[in-house]
C-alpha cells in the first residue's frame, strides 16, 4: 500500500522518522495542528499528488478528511495526534483496521478496544445466554443482576455510614457510584449504633433510583442482628455474616460469609486455618438453611496482603466453582500511594483468582474515583495481557515519551522574572461542584464571578468584562489550567500553590 503522510514544517523530522516507508508532504505551515482540509487540498494540488492508495493527515487537523478525498479522489483519513504513534497506526492498517475521516486514529484505538469490551459484556446480557448460564450452580441472581463465573466481574460500591446522610445525599451518592461503574450499591450501617428507622428508607431509595432509570441491586452491610432482620425484606444481598451472627438471620437471599467471629474478636491469620474455618462456616450455613453463600477470605492491607491473597488462592484451588467476593477498598485506603495502580493490580489478582464480586468505596480524598478506576481496570483485565489495548489507567505517567526538541537558529535570551505592579482588579480562583470559579475583586468588593469548566471560556469571559495586562492574563491562564488539571485528577486546588510536590 502506497501511503502519503501530510504534516507541517516543525513535525517533519518526526513524521519522516516514525512514518518510515511512507512518502511525506510538508505543507507551508509551522504547526500541523493549524492546517485545515482546504489548506491541505491546495498544498497537495500544488505538489501534483496522485497514484497513492491512501493519505493520512494529522489527527489534530480540525474538520473532516472527506473534503480532501473529494478534491483529490484519493482515500484520506485522520492519522494520530502525535507522530510517535504512527508505527502503531501503520501496523493497524496492515491488519485491516479502519480509520476515520473525523476522529484521530489514537482515539479510534480506544473506541475499538472499548467496543470489544462491550461486545463481550453484551454477550452476557443476552436473555438466552443468561437463562442457560443460570442453570449452572456457580451462577445466580442478586436482585435482577446475574453474577457468577459465566458473567463479568461485578463492582459493589459501599456508601459508608449511610444512616448519617440525608436522603438526598444518600441518593446522590448512589447515583454517583452507578455512573462511575458500580453494579451493586451497598448500604453500610454505622458500627456500634442501631438505626432501625433508617432501614425503612431503603425501599424509598430503590424507588427513587428506578424512577431515575437505575435498576441496580442493593446490598446491606451490618453486624447488628436486629438491623439484619429488619433489612431482610428490603435488600438483595447481605454482607459481613460470620460465626457471631450466622444463626440470627437464615435467608434464601445471597449472603457474604467472612471467616471471623466479631463478638469474640476471632480472625485466623494463617491462610490454611482461615480457609478451614470458612469452610466450616459455609457448611454450617448451608445446614441452617442458607441457599446462597458467597465466601470472602478478607483481603487485608499491607503488611498482610500476601497472606490474604494466599488464603484466596488456597480456597480457590479447593473450591473451583464457588463465587467469591473480595474487598479491595480496604487495601487502597490503607496505603499512601495513588489508587489507580493499586486498583489495577488488585483487579488483575481478582481476575487470576476468578473472584466475581469486588467491594470498594470512596471515603477518603485519596480514594476518590476508585469505583471508576476499578471499572476501567476490570475492563482491561478482560484481555489476556492488559497492555497496548488502546485504553489504559496511565494518568500521571505516560506510556511513551513525547518530548520534542527543535534546532535553535535564533538568538537565545535567558529568562528573567521582572517586578510586576499590582493591578486594581484581582481574581480569586477555586473549585466547587466540579467547576472552576473565578471571582473578580476590586479592593474588598466583589465585581463579578465567572463559572465554567474550560480555562479558555473563563479567560475569554474575563477579557470581555475587564481590561488586564498581558502578564496578568498569562497568570490567570496558568492558574486556570492548574485548576482544570486538579478537576481531572480529583485533586484539591489552591491558588498560587503547587499542584504536585517535587518527588524526583
Amino acid at each position: 500500500m502506497k501511503i502519503l503522510l501530510v504534516t507541517g514544517i516543525l513535525a517533519e523530522p518526526l513524521v519522516r522518522k516514525y512514518g518510515k516507508g511512507c512518502d511525506v508532504v510538508v505543507c507551508p505551515v509551522s504547526v500541523a495542528a493549524f492546517l485545515t482540509p482546504k489548506m491541505i487540498v491546495n498544498c497537495l494540488k500544488k505538489a501534483h499528488i496522485k497514484d497513492y492508495d491512501l493519505i493520512l493527515i494529522p489527527g489534530l487537523v480540525r474538520g473532516s478528511a472527506q473534503e480532501i478525498e473529494d478534491a483529490l479522489g484519493i482515500p484520506t483519513f485522520k492519522g494520530p495526534r502525535n507522530a510517535y504513534d504512527l508505527p502503531q497506526v501503520l501496523q493497524a492498517l496492515k491488519n485491516g483496521f479502519k480509520l476515520s475521516k473525523e476522529i484521530p486514529a489514537d482515539d479510534l484505538f480506544e473506541i475499538d478496544a472499548l467496543k470489544k469490551v462491550e461486545d463481550i459484556k453484551n454477550k452476557a446480557k443476552n436473555k438466552k445466554y443468561i437463562e442457560k448460564a443460570l442453570k449452572r450452580p456457580y451462577n445466580f441472581l442478586i436482585g435482577n443482576l446475574p453474577v457468577g463465573l459465566d458473567f463479568p466481574q461485578r463492582i459493589i460500591a459501599e456508601i459508608v455510614d449511610a444512616p448519617k446522610l440525608s436522603f438526598e445525599e444518600l441518593f446522590n451518592k448512589a447515583v454517583y457510584y452507578i455512573k462511575s461503574g458500580a453494579d451493586i450499591v451497598d448500604i453500610g450501617m454505622v458500627s456500634g449504633e442501631e438505626n432501625l428507622d433508617f432501614i425503612e428508607s431503603i425501599p424509598e431509595l430503590r424507588e427513587a433510583l428506578k424512577n431515575s432509570g437505575y435498576t441496580v441491586p442493593i446490598s446491606f452491610d451490618s453486624l447488628n442482628p436486629r438491623e439484619l432482620e429488619k433489612a431482610l425484606d428490603f435488600a438483595d444481598l447481605f454482607l459481613s455474616v460470620d460465626e457471631s451472627n450466622l444463626e440470627d438471620m437464615v435467608t434464601e437471599k445471597p449472603v457474604v460469609l467472612i471467616p471471623t467471629n466479631q463478638k469474640k474478636g476471632y480472625f485466623p491469620t494463617n491462610p490454611r486455618e482461615r480457609v478451614e474455618f470458612l469452610e466450616q462456616l459455609k457448611e454450617k450455613a448451608l445446614s441452617l438453611g442458607y441457599k446462597r453463600v458467597i465466601p470472602d477470605l478478607i483481603l487485608e492491607h499491607v503488611p498482610h496482603l500476601a497472606r490474604s491473597i494466599s488464603a484466596f488462592q488456597l480456597y480457590r484451588e479447593k473450591h473451583k466453582e464457588d463465587v467469591l467476593l473480595a474487598g479491595v477498598g480496604n487495601v487502597v485506603e490503607m496505603i499512601d500511594a495513588d489508587s489507580v495502580g493499586i486498583n489495577a493490580l488488585l483487579a488483575g489478582v481478582a481476575k487470576e483468582l476468578n473472584i466475581s464480586l469486588l467491594l470498594t468505596t470512596e471515603v477518603s480524598t485519596k480514594c476518590r474515583g476508585s469505583v471508576k478506576e476499578l471499572k476501567r481496570a476490570l475492563d482491561m483485565m478482560i484481555f489476556e495481557v492488559p497492555k497496548d489495548l488502546g485504553f489504559d489507567l496511565l494518568l500521571l505517567k505516560e506510556k511513551r515519551s513525547k518530548g520534542v526538541t527543535y534546532t535553535v537558529k535564533s538568538p537565545i535570551v535567558n529568562a528573567e522574572e521582572k517586578g510586576v505592579e499590582l493591578e486594581d482588579i484581582y481574581f480569586r480562583i477555586f473549585l466547587k461542584d466540579d467547576k472552576i470559579w473565578a471571582i473578580a475583586h476590586k479592593g474588598t468588593k466583589q465585581l463579578l464571578t465567572v463559572v465554567g469548566e474550560e480555562p479558555n471560556a473563563i479567560i475569554d469571559t474575563i477579557l470581555e468584562h475587564f481590561e488586564i495586562s498581558p502578564r496578568h492574563a498569562f497568570y490567570l491562564g496558568r492558574e486556570l489550567e492548574k485548576a482544570k488539571t486538579a478537576l481531572k485528577l480529583r485533586r484539591s486546588y489552591l491558588q498560587e500553590d503547587e499542584l504536585f510536590k517535587d518527588f524526583y
